[in-house]
């Protein structure tokens, strides 16, 4: 598949249900390390360093920022690193939020920095200069105290001393997450009676209804820890073929693929794997698609195509060329970095970061936030598949069923503009669930005009469009997706 040229986001690859024999024994596995988890006792995560100023941010900070780091795995000495930005609302019952992003091991400083956090960076020629920071009025932090994570170990600041440390997946970095929560929330038992709710986008939607579904255990088994009521996923990855296969419907619906390709990959496609078909029809038919689908921005449809500020290739990439990853002379020979990242035209989307190499790698930043020394050699926004990572959770779509049928509100959204995560294949696992509509399909407002569109069902799941949006939404539509928020997390219809 191509690489995104919006938020770096893991492949999201289709898989099975599984067998019965493997959901019984992971149930199992389940019920002991909740059990086992409880009933030790849990030291204290440490208290984090209060952030007052960042470099580049003109005058203090005008938010509550804590920042830290929480071990998870004793044996191989890993952490996740977080940083913990307070609501700025004043309300002492505020919402509480976990934030996740995607992968590949991309930091969550993407979600703080360039979707809902209270930071955005200044868009202006990199000059070897430290680059500049700004306010971001349409922070989600201001309805709700907001913990972004960097996770999995090896994602952002997070670390692990020992090479074991970075070998996990989809389940073994949930229960990482689980127990860095029971530490943070130890650590800080003023926010353990606040509305606490597991938000993320992309392949994120994966591992946030399972964290939901690993604490509503907990919460049923007697443990209340924390006080779950609700999750939100955006442009969500799913596991299930729908996810690829709706890019075809999408594509074709926007004028990318004409009628005869569209007609053929349903012929010849129907059931199948795209991403490794097993008819030669189909793969050839694919192979078409993905070439016209190259010509524009997979990430926001209606943008040009640019670089990608991300890490330089191995020695096994090519260095120039139609990947647009080429390296330029005059950053590689600054001495600042040593994989610096491709530099996307000025006023591409993508020169955010890029940015934000310069500025997460500068020593400055590095003492404000409290990073431990020799823990990072460099900081990068996203990998690129060079530490190892398996996709073992399977298909999802049991887990927003489970939450939900037992009380736990639900909101789903999806930027318009996705061809990544098309609406199309989100809208059709929602409606899989089979929930009776409370409030059928309507536009949704903002300053008279409609924002998008939304449907309510039973059980307490939303699905919202954002007009305009991409992958990720909040990134394109910032305005759109706080107001989107706002109301959703304060029990207001939208």
């Amino acid at each position: 598949m191509t690489a995104p040229v919006g938020p770096r986001r893991r492949a999201l690859r289709p898989a099975g249900l599984g067998s019965l024999c493997h959901r019984l024994c992971f149930r199992c596995f389940l019920a002991v390390f909740l059990v086992v988890a409880f009933a030790a006792s849990v030291p204290a995560s440490g208290s984090g360093k209060v952030v007052t100023s960042l470099p580049g941010f003109d005058g203090p900070l005008p938010f509550h920022l804590e920042t830290g780091y929480v071990e998870v795995d004793k044996d191989n000495d890993a952490e996740l690193f977080y940083y913990f930005v307070g609501s700025e609302s004043g309300a002492a019952a505020a919402p509480f939020l976990l934030w996740l992003t995607g992968g590949d091991r991309c930091s969550v400083f993407s979600g703080l920095a360039y979707e809902i956090g209270p930071i955005r960076f200044v868009l202006e020629p990199y000059n070897g200069t430290l680059p500049r920071l700004r306010y971001n009025q349409n922070s989600w932090t201001k309805v709700s105290h907001i913990l972004f994570v960097d996770s999995p170990v090896g994602a952002g600041f997070s670390f692990s001393r020992e090479p074991k440390g970075y070998d996990v997946g989809d389940i073994s970095s949930s229960l990482r997450l689980h127990d860095f929560l029971i530490k943070w929330f130890n650590d800080h038992p003023e926010f353990l009676a606040n509305p606490f709710y597991i938000g993320g986008d992309s392949y994120a939607g994966k591992l946030v209804p399972f964290l939901a579904q690993i604490i509503s255990e907990g919460i049923k088994a007697g443990r209340p820890l924390p006080n779950l009521k609700g999750y939100l996923v955006g442009n969500p990855g799913t596991g299930e073929i729908i996810d690829f296969s709706s890019r075809v419907p999408y594509a074709h619906g926007v004028g990318i693929i004409s009628d005869q390709l569209y007609e053929t990959i349903l012929g010849h496609c129907q059931g199948l794997d795209y991403i490794n078909p097993s008819n030669a029809l189909c793969a050839q038919a694919l192979n078409t698609f993905n070439n016209l689908i190259s010509e524009v921005q997979n990430a926001h449809i209606l943008l040009d195509n640019c670089v990608y500020a991300c890490p330089a290739p191995n020695i096994y990439s090519k260095t120039d060329g139609a990947d647009g990853r080429r390296i330029l002379r005059e950053e590689n020979g600054t001495g600042k970095l040593n994989h610096p990242p491709a530099r996307p035209p000025f006023g591409c989307i993508t020169y955010g970061y890029y940015l934000s190499y310069f500025w997460a790698n500068d020593r400055r930043t590095r003492e404000a936030l409290g990073i431990k020394k020799g823990t990072k050699n460099e900081w990068v926004r996203c990998h690129d598949k060079d530490l190892p990572y398996t996709g073992d959770l399977g298909s999802v779509i049991k887990y927003h069923r489970n939450l939900t049928s037992r009380g736990y509100r639900a909101l789903v959204y999806s930027g318009d503009h996705d061809l990544i995560v098309p609406h199309l294949g989100t809208q059709a696992w929602v409606r899989s669930l089979n929930f009776s509509i409370v409030d059928d399909w309507r536009a949704w407002h903002l300053g008279g005009q409609s924002a998008g569109f939304t449907i309510s069902y039973s059980n307490n799941m939303t699905f919202a469009t954002i007009k305009g949006g991409g992958h990720t939404a909040p990134e394109y539509e910032p305005e759109r997706c706080f107001a989107m928020f706002r109301r959703w997390i304060l029990n207001r219809p939208l």
